[in-house]
Formats: C-alpha cells, sequence, structure tokens
C-alpha cells in the first residue's frame, strides 16, 4: 500500500525552485553561477514596513487573529482595491491569506467539483495546473503564442469554454513572459464572458505595480463591472514591496465566494502571521513613491536583456510589459550541439546545458506549459545580469 495519496501523483515540485536549488547546490561546491531562475526582487523590504513589524512585535500583537485577516489588514486592501481599481468591497469581501498561492489554491479547492475545468492561458506560473489538479479539477491549456503577445485572444476563449468550464485564470502582468493586458484586450475578453454566465474569473494581479513604457495597468473587474461579483481579484505584497519571505496574499470578491474560501483556511492556517499583516498594513499604507525607483531600475535591467539576449545566436527575445521576466524563444538553438557534446534536444537540454556549461540558471519553457522558449528573471543586479548575458551569448555561439 502506498503512503502518499493518488492526487499528490497528478502533481510534480515545483520545477522553478527545482532549479534554484540545483543553482545552490553548484554554487556550493564552489562553481561560479548566476541564478536568474528565482522570481523573487532584490531590493529590501522598505524600512518603513520593517519598522511597523517591529513595533507590533514590541507592541505584543503577537495573538491570532480573524481567519480572514485583522480589521486593519482588510481595511487597508479594501482601501488599496479602490485606490488603484476603483473596485469597491466591503470588510466581509476581501480576506488575507498566506501568499497568494494560498488565495488560488483556497479558491480552487473551495470551489471545484470532480471533473470541473479551469481555463489556463499558457505559457502560465507552473503552480496554476498543479493546484487545479490537486483540486480534482481539469486544467483546460489555452496556448498563446508570441503573435498574440503570449496573450489569451477573445476567440480562444471562447473555442476552450465547454459545459464543465468553472474557472478562467487570468495572470497580467504575466509570469513567466511579462505579457500585460490592456484595457482593451480585458474589455474583449470581458464579453465573451458575459455569454457564459457561468465562468467565473480569477485575476492575479501580483505584479501589477511592475509595468513599464507608460503602459497603464487595468484589472478585468475594473474594466466590466458586470463581471464584478464572479470575478475574484487577488493580489499581495511579495512583489511590489519586495516582501516574498513575509508570505501576504489577499482577494476581493462577492462575499459568499470569501466565506468559503474563510471556511477553508479556518481548517488549514487559520490567519497568516499577525507580525506580518502589521506590515502590511504600513506596506499598503504607507508611501508608494520608492515604487517609481524600483520600476525605473526594472526597465533598464529590462532593456539591457532583452538587446543582450537578441544578439545570441538562435535566440529571439520580445519586450514585455511588466514583471521582472523575459520569455525568450530558443528554437534557433534546438537541433544544435553544445561545446561539451550535449545535444539541444528541446528547452529543458538548453537550459540544463547553459547551468552545467557556463554557470546561469534559468528555467525551461515547458515548465510553464510552453516548450521552446525559457524564463529568466531580470530581478537582480545590473552587473550580474550582463554577465549572465555574455555567458548565454558565449554559450549560443558555441552551438554547432
Amino acid at each position: 500500500m502506498s503512503l502518499t495519496a493518488e492526487r499528490l501523483d497528478r502533481v510534480s515540485p515545483s520545477q522553478t525552485i527545482a532549479i534554484s536549488s540545483k543553482a545552490r547546490a553548484l554554487k556550493a561546491g564552489g562553481r561560479d553561477i548566476i541564478s536568474l531562475s528565482a522570481g523573487e526582487p532584490d531590493f529590501d523590504t522598505p524600512q518603513n514596513v520593517k519598522d511597523a513589524a517591529i513595533r507590533a512585535i514590541q507592541a505584543g500583537d503577537t495573538k491570532y487573529t480573524d481567519v480572514s485577516g485583522t480589521m486593519a489588514l482588510r481595511q487597508a486592501v479594501i482601501a488599496k482595491f479602490k485606490r488603484d481599481s476603483n473596485l469597491d468591497y466591503a470588510p466581509n469581501e476581501v480576506m488575507v491569506s498566506t501568499g497568494g498561492k494560498q488565495v488560488i489554491f483556497n479558491a480552487m479547492l473551495a470551489t471545484l467539483d470532480a471533473g470541473d475545468e479551469v481555463v489556463i492561458p499558457a505559457p502560465c506560473w507552473v503552480s496554476y495546473p498543479d493546484i487545479v489538479s490537486l483540486a480534482d479539477g481539469k486544467p483546460v491549456i489555452v496556448p498563446c503564442g508570441e503573435n498574440s503577445g503570449f496573450k489569451l485572444r477573445p476567440e480562444d476563449l471562447e473555442a476552450a469554454i465547454t459545459a464543465k468550464t468553472k474557472w478562467l485564470i487570468l495572470n497580467s502582468p504575466s509570469n513567466p513572459t511579462g505579457a500585460a493586458y490592456s484595457a482593451a484586450e480585458l474589455k474583449a475578453l470581458a464579453d465573451v464572458l458575459l455569454r457564459h454566465p457561468n465562468v467565473w474569473v480569477l485575476t492575479d494581479d501580483i505584479y501589477e505595480k511592475l509595468v513599464y513604457d507608460d503602459f497603464e495597468f487595468a484589472t478585468i473587474a475594473q474594466v466590466e463591472p458586470a463581471l464584478r461579483d464572479r470575478t475574484l481579484t487577488m493580489n499581495g505584497c511579495s512583489k511590489a514591496y519586495a516582501m516574498t519571505g513575509w508570505r501576504i496574499g489577499f482577494c476581493g470578491g462577492p462575499a459568499p465566494l470569501i466565506k468559503a474560501l474563510d471556511k477553508l483556511q479556518s481548517q488549514s492556517t487559520s490567519n497568516t502571521s499577525s507580525i506580518s499583516q502589521a506590515a502590511a498594513v504600513e506596506a499598503l499604507n504607507g508611501p508608494q513613491d520608492f515604487l517609481k525607483d524600483w520600476t525605473d531600475t526594472y526597465r533598464a535591467r529590462r532593456n539591457l536583456v532583452v538587446e543582450m539576449l537578441n544578439k545570441a545566436e538562435g535566440i529571439h527575445c520580445a519586450t514585455p510589459e511588466g514583471a521582472f521576466y523575459v520569455f525568450p524563444s530558443v528554437a534557433g538553438c534546438i537541433g544544435k550541439t553544445s561545446r561539451s557534446g550535449v545535444e539541444i534536444r528541446d528547452d529543458e537540454a538548453f537550459v540544463t546545458a547553459l547551468l552545467e556549461e557556463e554557470g546561469v540558471a534559468a528555467v525551461h519553457g515547458a515548465a510553464f506549459m510552453y516548450p521552446g522558449c525559457f524564463r529568466i528573471s531580470y530581478a537582480t543586479s545590473t552587473e550580474a545580469l550582463r554577465e549572465a548575458c555574455t555567458r548565454i551569448q558565449r554559450f549560443c555561439q558555441g552551438l554547432h
């Protein structure tokens, strides 16, 4: 008799974490490794946010909170949604979870029955399909090519919806591509969804603050208010405020759905850390001016990486609208052989050989349900990015 449940056979460990672990192991063994595999800001959490956490500790705010979060944080989330997206929520329509991932997990587990379908545009974050599978749902992967900016087209959404479709998951700006949907593009998708009243929308806006070149962020319930009562808008503090380790995600949605998520969370983690919640209140309510400096830095790094990768033989790299990733194609490298004799038969072979031969860690596109590409995070120093891209150019030049 197997120790593990059958449901675990449906999922794989996170491949982004696996690549990062391998890179750390090589580094511990003395190799000069530049890791561009983790989706984590290299900036430090702002000092005012850290100070708020310290004050909470000193004040003894170390007890359980409401499962959905402290009232102070829920009010800060309500104010954030109103300020940034003109979305109005009551306290019983928002909740706080241990990272954005728990919001998604809660939503799928609380709503999916066996066989329910979830439409997921690909390339997609590695965890979406596995979370759906763990909840007994069926991921319906819709490939979105570079010719459509790696974004879901209305006609492809229409074709993917069936009588069993329960959710559409949207992520803008996207991990892994950095592609972001304009208000007009979201409205076109909303028009399709209005014809299918049984389909709910989970929008993952975790990279909302990281957009470039005058791109204006929009979210689907803002663009089409008629979808408000079947949309779960998810966000968090991890990416915008460099708070990945604090584990704060939050969401807004109709009260019956939030009540279901609260019920599920009450029997799993209960509340997230009271100290992290105090820090998140300051992050959301405090000064936001540092974000411009950070996005200016990210934009300069993005431009450097795109320019250098497009000079590498066999690689083509589009310029993304947001997040801190690029997702270049390696189509021109497939079928060649590396200097050390490794056949580059696919994108996984490419990133594996790149790590072994040049010490650059990236994540292959197949991990994001879109083979033929690879993901680089540019949330690291300009010097490290320049050196990494030089190594990638050298690696590609050595293919024959």
